[in-house]
C-alpha cells in the first residue's frame, strides 16, 4: 500500500538568473511499513525535501500525496490538523516540552487533537523503547539518547501514516546513534510504521531498507539495502 508519493516536486528560491533550484522535479514513493533513508551532501536538497513531504513548506510546483491526500490542496488550518494526525516528526533537536514529563510529552499531540489516548498502544511503544522507568522524569533529567527515544515515542503515539526523521541522531555520539536507529528500525517493523529519514551519515543509512540519494535537487540513486 502506497503511503507517500511525490510528483514532479519542485521548490525554487529567487527568480531569473539568480534562481536556486532546491528541488527540481522529484518523483518518489514509499510503501506502508517501509524504512527509507534519504542521503546527500549539505545543500543537496534533502532537508528541503523532508519539509515538503511534511507540509512544513509549500512547493513551487508538483504534488505530495500522504495516505491518499494531496497535502498542498489543503488550506493552512486543514494542513495543520492533517500534519498532527497523519505525520509524525522526529527532529535532531528533540523538541520536547521542558515543563512536561516524559509521559506527558508522549501523549501531548493526542491530547492537543482532543482524542482519547490508546493507553495499551502507548504503553507498548514505551516498553519497546525502554522508557518505563523514565515516565515521570523531565526532559532535562534525560540523556540525549533518552530524549530522542521520547521524541520517537511521541511521533508513534498518534499512529501516523508516516514518520519523517530529520537527522535524528545529529546531536548524539556514534554508539547512541546506532542504538537510536536500531530502535527506530524495530518500531518500524513492530508497528508497521512507514519511516523516511534524512541523514548525511552513510553508515546509519545502511540500517534502512532503502537508500535514496539526492544531488542538486534531483534523485540520483534509489536502491534497496
Amino acid at each position: 500500500m502506497e503511503i507517500l508519493k511525490t510528483h514532479n516536486l519542485k521548490k525554487y528560491y529567487g527568480e531569473g538568473s539568480t534562481v536556486v533550484k532546491a528541488l527540481d522535479g522529484v518523483n518518489l514513493s514509499a510503501q506502508k511499513g517501509e524504512f527509507a533513508a534519504i542521503v546527500g551532501t549539505s545543500g543537496s536538497g534533502k532537508s528541503t525535501l523532508l519539509h515538503m513531504l511534511g507540509g512544513l513548506d509549500r512547493a513551487t510546483e508538483g504534488s505530495v500525496t500522504v495516505d491518499g491526500t494531496d497535502i498542498f490542496k489543503l488550506k493552512d488550518d486543514e494542513l495543520t490538523i492533517f500534519r498532527r494526525r497523519k505525520i509524525g516528526f522526529v527532529f535532531q533537536s528533540y523538541n520536547l516540552v521542558p515543563v512536561l514529563n516524559v509521559y506527558e510529552n508522549i501523549v501531548l499531540p493526542i491530547e492537543l487533537d482532543g482524542e482519547k489516548v490508546d493507553h495499551s498502544f502507548v504503553n507498548s511503544i514505551i516498553a519497546t523503547l525502554g522508557l518505563e522507568s523514565k515516565l515521570t522524569n523531565l526532559p532535562n533529567q534525560l540523556s540525549g539518547g533518552q530524549q530522542q527515544r521520547v521524541a520517537i515515542a511521541r511521533a508513534l503515539a498518534t499512529k501516523p501514516a508516516i514518520i519523517l526523521a530529520d537527522e535524528p541522531t545529529g546531536n548524539l555520539d556514534s554508539k547512541t546513534s546506532l542504538d537510536v536507529l536500531g530502535l527506530l528500525k524495530v518500531t518500524s517493523e513492530k508497528f508497521g510504521q512507514t519511516i523516511v529519514m534524512i541523514t548525511h551519515n552513510e553508515e546509519l543509512a545502511q540500517m534502512a531498507q532503502r537508500i535514496i540519494r539526492i544531488e542538486d535537487g534531483r534523485i540520483a540513486g534509489d536502491r534497496n539495502v
